[in-house]
């Protein structure tokens, strides 16, 4: 990927606005802009209940592109099905802002989603990019001691910037992917913008991690999954046979998206204390 590729592929993005994403069910949104710029998004059902669980969500796009409208139709549905507050963060995007930038933003929007609601169950997550924000936003909980969290939420996060894998992805390349993490490093080496790099991972919060057999960041995610699972974290790791990278937006009417998503619900319903 070159900068003029960049800037055509950001022109080119159209996601969903909240009212079109939410349509006709009874969700609420609002727009947040917090102190030193971060803007957040907020949905919740209309009657939302008292102990209703937060879900914080990061936005992918190979830290260079994308908004925080990219998942609203995943937030959406969550929303239904467990009652979720959730919150989704604009957060600056390399080359121009490279790291910490990114990673600050997603932070502080995480400290004043957890302080504006008290949440008792706080789940932060996010795919590719986000997944791999959300893997650092809860490394930096962990290390500032805070805002608790209940899970962390990693679909086909992106982990290592040492990634040595060549599969063949149809989506997000190892050029592409190079690129990425050259944009948002900028020279820099750190384990919070490299989760994988982190020495200690224990004392995180419990792990759902999902990856496609086929992508590029097959190897990562379960090398990072065992890890945690040695660490003493509660890790649940799922590696969906021949799917290609982000394979529930590309393909939602595919026989293992359904599957994927009928196990993340699971996981979900499990940590939340739920009944299946």
């Amino acid at each position: 990927m070159t900068s003029p590729e960049l800037s055509a592929m950001r022109a080119a993005l159209r996601n969903l606005t909240p009212a079109e994403a939410i349509g006709d069910r009874d969700i609420v949104w609002s727009d947040h802009v917090l102190d030193g710029g971060v803007v957040v998004t907020v949905l919740r059902p209309r009657r939302a209940r008292p102990d209703a669980p937060g879900l914080y969500s990061i936005h992918g796009g190979g830290m260079v592109m994308d908004d925080r409208f990219a998942d609203l139709p995943r937030l959406v549905a969550l929303i239904e099905e467990f009652g979720f507050v959730c919150a989704t963060v604009e957060y600056r995007l390399a080359p121009e802002h490279p790291h910490p930038a990114p990673l600050e933003d997603c932070y502080a929007g995480l400290v004043w989603f957890a302080a504006e609601f008290g949440f008792s169950r706080l789940v932060v997550g996010g795919g590719s990019a986000g997944g791999g924000l959300s893997a650092g936003v809860a490394l930096l909980a962990r290390d500032r001691d805070g805002p608790a969290l209940a899970g962390q939420l990693l679909l086909c996060p992106m982990l290592d910037d040492r990634t040595s894998a060549d599969l063949p992805d149809l989506v997000w390349t190892r050029e592409a992917n190079e690129f990425g993490w050259r944009s948002l490093l900028n020279g820099q080496i750190s384990p919070y913008a490299a989760p994988a790099r982190m020495a200690d991972l224990a004392g995180l919060p419990p792990a759902f991690v999902e990856v496609g057999g086929a992508e590029l960041f097959r190897d990562e995610d379960v090398a990072y999954s065992q890890r945690l699972a040695q660490a003493g974290v509660p890790t649940e790791l799922h590696v969906w046979a021949d799917a290609h990278h982000g394979f529930d937006r590309f393909a939602p009417e595919a026989e293992v998206t359904r599957a994927a998503l009928a196990a993340r619900s699971s996981w979900l319903r499990r940590l939340l204390g739920e009944s299946e």
